[in-house]
């Protein structure tokens, strides 16, 4: 029995983790992005592209997750800071969602940015993997897990729902004209502005949460 809740808390976890990284990385929000990128290419150069944003990706999760505490001690920054930090940039971009400005959010459509994209060889690092889908509300987030979770079984846990993820995003990706052909323009739209009210919904927790530790600290 003992075992069972056992394994059941980390499932927990798992899924927790997994869940929040699909949606404030919302990689349908960057299908569109993706096909307007790759439109001139064959499949084979698409897939290409595809597996590398989700290499990059994965690194930089990785990276963000062993790496953040040490940034945290660096620049003096506590927890609690980190995650009201986070969490408005994580709400920022569910507004940004909410509201079909998610491209400008990112900064896709920023005046020279554009033209600098038609001209870039190499686009699976940058906009695709980074700001698009690792931006920073998700490096906060890993960097708040990070220093709340340090038990190993923990940490396995939370890799392997990062690799779940990228390879999720990686699926995506690789559907993507599918995923126009079937839900539009429109349907993306629509889908997105549902993620982006949950994309919300998890920023003001991790603020909630943060503000909640302050106050009992003061109290005491």
């Amino acid at each position: 029995m003992t075992r069972r809740i056992f394994v059941q808390k980390k499932m927990n976890l798992f899924l927790i983790t997994f869940g929040a990284l699909i949606t404030i990385m919302n990689p349908l929000g960057t299908v569109p992005v993706f096909i307007g990128l790759t439109d001139d290419n064959t499949k084979k150069e698409n897939a290409k592209i595809a597996l590398a944003t989700c290499f990059n990706v994965l690194l930089i999760l990785i990276v963000s997750f062993f790496a953040g505490s040490y940034i945290l001690v660096l620049f003096g920054i506590t927890l609690e800071s980190l995650k009201i930090a986070g969490g408005l940039i994580i709400a920022s971009s569910g507004f940004a969602l909410l509201t079909g400005k998610f491209s400008e959010h990112k900064g896709m459509k920023k005046s020279g940015v554009k033209k600098d994209l038609k001209t870039r060889d190499e686009i699976s690092l940058t906009p695709l993997a980074i700001p698009m889908l690792a931006g920073p509300g998700t490096i906060s987030l890993l960097i708040s897990y990070r220093q709340e979770y340090d038990a190993m079984t923990d940490i396995i846990w939370i890799l392997c729902a990062i690799v779940v993820t990228t390879i999720s995003i990686y699926g995506v990706l690789r559907s993507s004209q599918f995923i126009v052909r079937m839900l539009g323009a429109s349907g993306i739209n629509a889908l997105s502005r549902i993620i982006g009210f949950i994309v919300i919904a998890i920023g003001i927790e991790y603020m909630t949460s943060a503000i909640l530790t302050v106050a009992e600290r003061i109290n005491f």
